[in-house]
């Protein structure tokens, strides 16, 4: 995040949820006031791609078995090397899917909430299965709206030419690939379309009444996050 202040020029920048060291994958980053919006991000399901390590080997169906039992809400303490507090939290899986398994590794891909600790997922399946097992690599492959297959990731070498192709030559097309609306951010919850007489008031903090909605999209749900458009 850092380096993308600096590359850009700006003086805010935030970013969609944490990679730990040695970590891959999509990371959204926003910009500016689009800072604000970035926690609809952050708390968003995420999809990772990891390779577990079992210290013996298990059947197959055995471990298709046990992945089965982790799927659905789960209780997982945050490891001695965490950001918060090491109390005992439930957290939703929503899929595990088996990629591969030789054995000795498997290759997972997990939907799951935001805040789920995959080294600990791998320790708990080692667990149950009787032989222990840890999280050998991990990439995440999705972030709320943002995936690797989108079109939309870029590299940070990707963000570095597109600047220097602005600031020497003018031309701003890559630089428009590399940075897009922030609307993009919010299309993956549902949307409460205001009235035009009512968005003056909303910017000043006022409360949203009913007067002011002029459409509602499907799956508000009380107390759930939605975006106004």
């Amino acid at each position: 995040v850092a380096w993308i202040k600096r590359m850009l020029g700006v003086s805010r920048a935030g970013h969609g949820g944490t990679l730990d060291p040695k970590v891959t994958g999509v990371l959204p980053v926003a910009l500016e006031r689009m800072t604000r919006i970035i926690g609809t991000v952050m708390h968003s399901s995420k999809e990772y791609v990891c390779v577990m390590q079992l210290h013996r080997p298990v059947e197959e169906g055995r471990l298709r078995e046990v992945l089965r039992l982790f799927e659905g809400e789960i209780y997982q303490k945050p490891p001695l090397r965490s950001s918060v507090k090491r109390a005992l939290r439930t957290r939703r899986i929503f899929r595990i899917e088996l990629l591969e398994y030789t054995g000795k590794y498997a290759l997972l891909r997990v939907d799951c909430e935001a805040g789920t600790y995959m080294r600990k997922l791998c320790w708990d399946i080692g667990l149950v299965l009787g032989v222990g097992a840890h999280m050998r690599e991990l990439r995440r492959v999705r972030t709320g709206p943002f995936s690797e297959d989108s079109g939309l990731m870029v590299r940070l070498d990707d963000v570095a030419y597109a600047v220097i192709r602005w600031r020497e030559e003018g031309k701003d097309d890559l630089l428009r690939r590399v940075v897009i609306p922030g609307e993009y951010s919010v299309c993956h919850i549902p949307k409460v379309l205001v009235r035009d007489s009512a968005v003056e008031s909303l910017t000043h903090g006022a409360q949203l009444a009913a007067p002011g909605v002029a459409a509602v999209e499907e799956g508000v749900e009380k107390g759930g996050m939605v975006a106004l458009m």
